[in-house]
């Protein structure tokens, strides 16, 4: 199979199309189309803040959708790939009434139904049959919001690319549902080639049932469309005929289908309209708009995005991936458009593509990206800033743009690299995240002033940094004056900052005389290195240093006397912090049992189920233990006393395949070698069915 040329991009037009679809539905999701007219009128743009709300949030269908992909990486790249393992990343990657889904109740939620289902053992696709959950329940509108990662990773492949769904949407959901997944990533794979969406709708509609009632809707669908030239004719006929009220459950997939296939039947070729159509029509409009936002994108690509309103400067590539890879979640359209292109490059027997810039975590690469980068302050602020992307060399870099720039002015871009404050008004899902720097990292970033700016300006790195009222504080790093026609690369090793999450990192322009006038060029923004940092309570009473660990356990809280204890109610717990670009590193901790069958602390932690595990047992003995899925490997194992309320030092430490420590003056080391190893994850602390507490835990260089 040949990849499209323009393959990479295409894919980031899919997914850039999904963000504006899910963040312009979202403010308004599950309303009818009623209300929407009498309350906000026709949806053409963004409505976040005439309902007061974040417009980049957390939901389901952004996280569960470039997630439940990731089960291609794990468990191995083919397009064989099983709902069973889909399912297996599913328990490694949700947290549990935290993360990702909508934890409705089961019966109520189709997908909280479904994991109920995992955990006791029910494995994919019987988690998510009619047999186990009945029809209602299988078939209401999860599978097909999850289903563009799969079409992404196969383009020009429809057949693959439903195969693909079917086995993902078949972990929680059956039936018509299925079916319906199954026809919109065929959809969506074919339109890396075709835009005749008639065409497209036929591919879909191939590999379905004939006599589904998927494709008998579509049918009637199509055939409202040529009779009627006004949208809203069709969309009235579709709530007569396959409205709510037509089938049970909250959020069934027919009645959304409808309104996906009415939206692209009658905006062919507009991704403006197709929006408008499609949110103005209600009913689940943020998981409806972004399927269709996807499609469109793929199938027009940026040039179709950018041919309307400005949708991508709000949101700036800005996306949340709320899981228990913390160190996944505060991500970007581009490097998610990275991972999806070299999945899909992989299944169709190519080599990955090179990483930009050396690696450079912020390359800027692809057209118009920002990377999460903002005016300091919001997007409308600071009216003399502005930030951009243009052709650099034979890539592309970041654009910084000023105009009377003067004494006592700043023109700062961030990007955001932790949870960010307005995290606190997000509503319906939480955000499980890490941060992505950390103290005694070095950062370096390369600038460019052009020849054609006036007068020269002072260059910083800037920090901005959660205090202990849980309010962002400006550190930034030595200056460097760039005149106009200079160049220059910032380097700077990040300081302890207190245990305190670091929520953004950018670059800041001061005037170096009474006026700049220009704009500076940022070839590329970066991080390397092992932190160096003590993890612990911080001063004050904030709460993000806390929230800066993902929670896999039952309680975690900061009232009691050490900085972090722990309790995990039922079979084992973990919370867990860093990154998965952390590879060889050290631990140190001294660490209090209260109650276990075995506690102690975790390496190379890549989810909720696959980390190393240093753990000390009640069966008196000090373990090192692969835990992948469901299956546990003792590497190594020497006696040790098992006693509580007692501080036991802990020294830790990975380099290559070797997990070392010592553990109360015990020394322990094993060697993993296999196939199954972990090559990077973060750090945790586990415990099962018991407490375990500490008051700091120092990471440094191995």
């Amino acid at each position: 199979m040949t990849l499209p040329n323009d393959y990479l991009e295409r894919v980031y037009a899919g997914v850039l199309g999904k963000l504006i679809g899910v963040y312009l539905g979202r403010p308004f999701e599950g309303w009818t189309y009623q209300r929407i007219m009498q309350e906000l009128g026709p949806i053409d743009y963004y409505v976040h803040d005439r309902l007061d709300q974040p417009l980049v949030v957390t939901d389901d269908d952004v996280a569960g959708t470039f997630t439940f992909v990731r089960a291609l990486e794990d468990y191995g790249i083919s397009p064989d790939l099983k709902a069973e393992d889909i399912g297996k990343a599913w328990l490694n990657y949700i947290v549990e009434e935290r993360s990702i889904l909508w934890w409705g109740g089961v019966g109520n939620s189709t997908e909280h139904t479904a994991w109920i289902n995992l955990k006791k053992g029910i494995p994919a696709p019987a988690s998510g049959s009619m047999e186990v959950n009945g029809q209602p329940v299988a078939e209401q509108i999860g599978a097909q919001i999850f289903i563009d990662g799969w079409a992404l990773v196969a383009p020009n492949q429809p057949k693959l690319a439903a195969k693909l769904a079917e086995q993902a949407g078949k972990v929680s959901h059956d039936g018509e549902s299925v079916y319906a997944a199954m026809l919109w990533a065929a959809m969506e794979a074919e339109a890396f080639k075709s835009r005749d969406i008639d065409h497209l709708l036929d591919v879909g509609l191939s590999v379905i049932p004939a006599d589904s009632l998927i494709a008998k809707l579509i049918a009637d669908v199509r055939r409202w469309h040529k009779e009627n030239a006004d949208w809203r004719v069709a969309r009235q006929l579709i709530q007569d005929h396959y409205g709510y009220d037509k089938y049970p459950g909250n959020c069934h997939v027919v009645p959304n289908h409808a309104l996906m296939i009415m939206s692209v039947l009658y905006a062919p070729d507009d991704f403006q309209k197709a929006q408008m159509i499609v949110n103005t029509s209600g009913w689940d409009t943020d998981c409806n708009a972004g399927n269709v936002g996807c499609l469109m994108g793929i199938m027009l690509g940026l040039d179709g995005i950018e041919a309307g309103p400005d949708w991508r400067g709000p949101i700036a590539d800005r996306l949340l991936i709320s899981s228990a890879d913390g160190g996944n979640s505060i991500n970007d359209a581009v490097r998610v458009s990275y991972y999806l292109a070299n999945l899909g490059r992989q299944l169709a027997g190519e080599g990955k593509l090179g990483k930009p810039k050396d690696g450079a975590q912020f390359h800027f690469s692809l057209p118009g990206s920002q990377q999460g980068f903002r005016p300091q302050g919001g997007f409308t602020e600071n009216a003399y800033l502005r930030v951009g992307n243009e052709e650099f060399g034979p890539s592309r870099a970041l654009t910084i743009g000023y105009e009377a720039l003067g004494p006592g002015q700043e023109a700062a871009a961030i990007s955001p690299t932790f949870s960010p404050p307005e995290l606190l008004n997000m509503r319906t899902y939480d955000l499980m995240a890490t941060p992505l720097v950390y103290p005694g990292q070095v950062v370096t970033a390369r600038l460019v002033a052009p020849a054609a700016n006036k007068g020269a300006v002072e260059a910083r790195l800037r920090l901005r940094v959660y205090d202990g009222a849980d309010k962002l504080r400006d550190v930034d790093g030595e200056a460097v004056t760039l005149a106009p026609g200079a160049d220059t690369v910032l380097r700077w090793t990040l300081p302890e900052l207190d245990g305190q999450p670091i929520a953004e990192i950018g670059v800041v322009l001061t005037a170096a005389g009474p006026r700049a006038d220009g704009k500076i060029l940022v070839d590329y923004l970066r991080w390397d290195g092992a932190p160096e940092v003590t993890l612990k309570r911080p001063t004050g009473d904030g709460d993000f240093w806390r929230m800066a660990w993902v929670n896999g356990v039952s309680f975690f809280s900061k009232r009691f006397p050490p900085s972090f204890r722990i309790s995990q109610s039922l079979g084992d717990g973990v919370v867990s912090h860093g990154t998965r670009e952390w590879t060889d590193y050290a631990l140190d901790a001294d660490i209090m049992i209260h109650l276990a069958v075995h506690g102690g602390v975790a390496l190379r932690v890549q989810g909720l189920r696959r980390y190393y595990d240093l753990r000390i047992t009640k069966g008196g003995e000090l373990q090192i233990v692969r835990v992948r899925d469901d299956k546990e490997v003792v590497l190594a194992s020497k006696p040790f006393d098992f006693v509580l309320e007692k501080a036991i030092p802990v020294r830790a430490k990975v380099v290559g395949s070797t997990i070392s420590a010592t553990v109360g003056g015990v020394a322990i080391q094993a060697t993993d070698d296999s196939a199954e190893a972990f090559r990077d994850g973060g750090i945790g602390l586990t415990v099962r069915e018991g407490a375990l507490s500490t008051d700091a835990v120092k990471i440094s260089a191995a």
